[in-house]
């Protein structure tokens, strides 16, 4: 197949996520299985076994994506439209099948990063107007949590198809700190909420001792770091070197975001043997296998208590690590991208 991937951002930007790595995943897996693929995306563009080709800031790129399109339709096969929010409307402004790939549904977040005029808008994009002009796309959906959401929007179910991501994540070697060391790995952005975090460890630290570490950078990093207390450490954005070294050293991940698509960050805690808490939220729920993997907290008095339980039984933390650790192998990327290729194949198939 010949596939363009129409996408946000491609991971050579600063602020790539989750997202990006998924979509990342599935292109260079895809190329490696001898299909084309080509990602148009805003901002910088890095190097991959696929091509990679930026059409504009993160917002301009959506008024020049029809026109990148269409010097590249030529012996197209299929176009994945990845929906961060706003899609790009294709099957509005070309005739190739489409998949649309959504990671989660941007409900409430659109009021935590914009002006209330603006977050309408986004709400209206991707409350009214995607659902009218996907009707007939078949989506991807990444976690349960987020086919429900889009089946809540309207899209029918029967369009939806969940595929959980893989993770690309070698075996390390647990060492964990003699110390209490609890991890919170996120991009500063308003929906983690890492501002609770810092809130609860106030609760924590006088009980627990030990310290929270923040890694990852973002545009809160400095009111963060401005309102955080005694025994907080922050590293900024760190390379996957690092990354992987607080993961080995780390008690606890610690995670109170508002919302996830599926939370590869949470998968990759499991797969270094550390156990996750978070809130009950979407996509959360769909990666913390509650009481098993780590406790999902319906409250932050909730969260608190499993947090200093949690580091104050070693057992317990052990057995979770060890199930953690044992359910993230369970989800590869060859399942994912199988199944995302059959799908994509089907489109076709479909038109």
């Amino acid at each position: 197949m010949r596939i363009v991937v129409l996408a946000w951002r491609d991971t050579a930007h600063p602020q790539a996520g989750g997202s990006e790595v998924v979509v990342d995943q599935l292109a260079a897996r895809l190329t490696e299985r001898g299909h084309e693929v080509e990602l148009l995306h805003g901002g910088p563009s890095g190097s991959h076994q696929y091509k990679s080709s930026t059409i504009g800031g993160n917002y301009v790129q959506y008024l020049r994506a029809p026109f990148a399109f269409f010097r590249r339709q030529k012996g197209v096969d299929v176009v994945v439209d990845v929906e961060n929010g706003i899609p790009y409307f294709s099957p509005l402004w070309q005739r190739r099948p489409v998949v649309g790939l959504v990671h989660h549904i941007h409900t409430e977040q659109w009021s935590m990063q914009f002006p209330e005029p603006i977050a309408a808008v986004g709400r209206w994009l991707e409350g009214r107007l995607m659902p009218w002009a996907y009707k007939r796309t078949p989506f991807v959906a990444v976690s349960q949590s987020t086919s429900t959401g889009l089946s809540e929007l309207g899209i029918d179910s029967t369009h939806i198809t969940t595929i959980e991501m893989g993770l690309d994540f070698d075996p390390l070697t647990p060492e964990p700190s003699p110390e209490p060391r609890f991890l919170v790995l996120s991009r500063l952005v308003p929906h983690k909420r890492v501002e609770l975090a810092l809130q609860m460890w106030e609760e924590v630290r006088p009980i627990t001792g030990g310290t929270l570490v923040i890694v990852g950078d973002g545009p809160e990093f400095d009111s963060l770091k401005a309102r955080a207390g005694e025994m907080v450490e922050f590293t900024g954005w760190v390379d996957e070197n690092r990354k992987r070294q607080e993961l080995s050293h780390a008690w606890l991940l610690i995670h109170p975001a508002h919302h996830e698509g599926w939370g590869t960050v949470v998968m990759e805690a499991a797969a270094a043997s550390v156990p996750t808490i978070a809130f009950d939220v979407a996509g959360v729920r769909d990666s913390v296998e509650n009481g098993v993997t780590g406790y999902l907290a319906t409250s932050e008095t909730d969260f608190v208590a499993h947090w200093i339980q949690l580091a104050s039984e070693a057992t317990l933390r052990s057995n979770m690590a060890a199930a953690a650790r044992t359910r993230a192998a369970t989800f590869t990327w060859d399942r994912a991208v199988t199944r995302f290729e059959s799908v994509l194949q089907q489109a076709i198939l479909n038109r």
